[in-house]
């Protein structure tokens, strides 16, 4: 794994205005930046990424039969009382799930370290799926990248043949998001694309202005009743709407399923580490409350967590990540190394949820820039990668997109 300087494309920015590619900057600096790309060995790839990323997928689902079955889970997840059975059911029934993006540490030499799972509404879809795409062709065209260059990118074919198999030719499917964001929009855009080329209707609809019927059911802004919704708004936001006592009896399918609320939740990381201790690209993870030793504790604690947790109390004791189990963009992180503050996030919105305690994975540094591998999930396989790098050890909302290519 490389950073390799290559030269722009003399057009990019007029051809990102051409396909509507918006927030390739933002607020004065740049989002997308392909001044410089990331080189891999189809090894790396296939070996260090694609398959352990399939391989934690299934893992994943192996964890919500476990959650969505345990009150104590559910408590630690905080998922809301009234909507549990709405969780458990969605889970019950196999409610398919289309997406998701597994975040990873990974120096090109040591396993992929999982830092979290974005399985509800990951971002970032347009800039892996497609520009990126575009980016390699035009450079190999451009005769920058050799003949022969790949890159670990059947995103858009995924999803389009993800939503073939789902949904029956010419089902009506709903994509909603916050009106006036260009980024929410630019990524279910890119996914109603996928499943208009499935063969399917694809119709937009601002979140706002989503209504109810009298007999309980969603509309659009049309009137039309949505039997299939993709909503790129966070089910711990849904959970807690007044939305949300709808939705059980509204016969609306939704995507992602509500059963991906316990594993868009940080709280899946002690789970998975309780479950799979010492699995290559798992980090020791630990609900904060049922630590001491300068951590806070919070009543008794079961024994397999105490011995767990001494078993991997040095590797804790070097460093580690606080995270709340709700969190977006790395708002309300905090990493110490050797038991001292290393770096906060400034933004500190989600500070009043538990949190949990993960092994630091220290990202590997180019130039400057510390790169985080965005795996994306497909229905049960892994697609492709997207990478965001930033100068702070903590992933943030305008964290610049990088293109990655596989060395010819």
């Amino acid at each position: 794994m490389h950073k390799i300087a290559l030269p722009e494309r003399p057009n990019w920015r007029a051809y990102a205005k051409e396909v509507g590619f918006t927030f390739a900057d933002m607020h004065g600096e740049p989002y997308w930046d392909e001044s410089s790309a990331y080189e891999f060995s189809l090894e790396q790839i296939e070996t260090d990424l694609e398959d352990p990323a399939t391989e934690l997928h299934d893992m994943c689902r192996e964890a919500v039969d476990h959650i969505v079955k345990s009150e104590a889970l559910l408590d630690r997840l905080a998922i809301p009382d009234a909507h549990r059975d709405l969780v458990l059911e969605s889970w019950q029934r196999q409610d398919p799930e289309i997406y998701g993006r597994f975040d990873f540490a990974y120096d090109g030499r040591s396993p992929a370290k999982l830092l979290e799972y974005n399985a509800d509404t990951p971002t970032s879809l347009y800039e892996s799926a497609a520009f990126q795409w575009q980016w390699l062709e035009d450079q190999v065209g451009a005769g920058v990248l050799p003949h022969g260059s790949d890159q670990f990118n059947g995103i858009h074919e995924a999803l389009a043949a993800r939503f073939r198999a789902v949904f029956a030719p010419k089902s009506q499917l709903h994509f909603t998001a916050v009106a006036g964001n260009p980024e929410d929009y630019g990524t279910v855009e890119a996914l109603g694309w996928a499943a208009r080329e499935a063969g399917l209707g694809a119709h937009y609809c601002d979140l706002e202005s989503i209504a109810i019927s009298d007999e309980g059911q969603f509309l659009d802004d049309k009137d039309r009743v949505m039997g299939v919704l993709f909503k790129l708004y966070p089910w711990e936001d849904l959970l807690r709407d007044d939305y949300a006592k709808y939705i059980r009896d509204s016969n609306c399918l939704m995507l992602e399923p509500a059963w991906k609320a316990v594993v868009s939740n940080k709280g899946l990381l002690p789970v998975l580490w309780q479950m799979f201790e010492g699995h290559p690209n798992l980090l020791p993870a630990f609900f904060e409350a049922d630590l001491g030793g300068g951590m806070t504790q919070d009543g008794p604690v079961a024994q397999d967590v105490v011995q767990s947790f001494s078993r991997a109390e040095a590797q804790l004791n070097a460093g580690y990540v606080r995270k709340p189990i709700l969190s977006r963009e790395g708002a309300s992180v905090d990493i110490f190394k050797d038991g001292a503050l290393l770096e906060q996030a400034k933004n500190s919105e989600y500070s009043d949820y538990p949190r949990v305690i993960q092994a630091y994975a220290p990202l590997p540094e180019f130039d400057g820039f510390r790169p985080v591998i965005g795996a994306w999930i497909v229905g049960d396989s892994c697609a492709g990668i997207g990478i965001r790098e930033d100068k702070s050890r903590i992933t943030q909302d305008l964290s610049r997109f990088k293109p990655h290519y596989i060395k010819a």
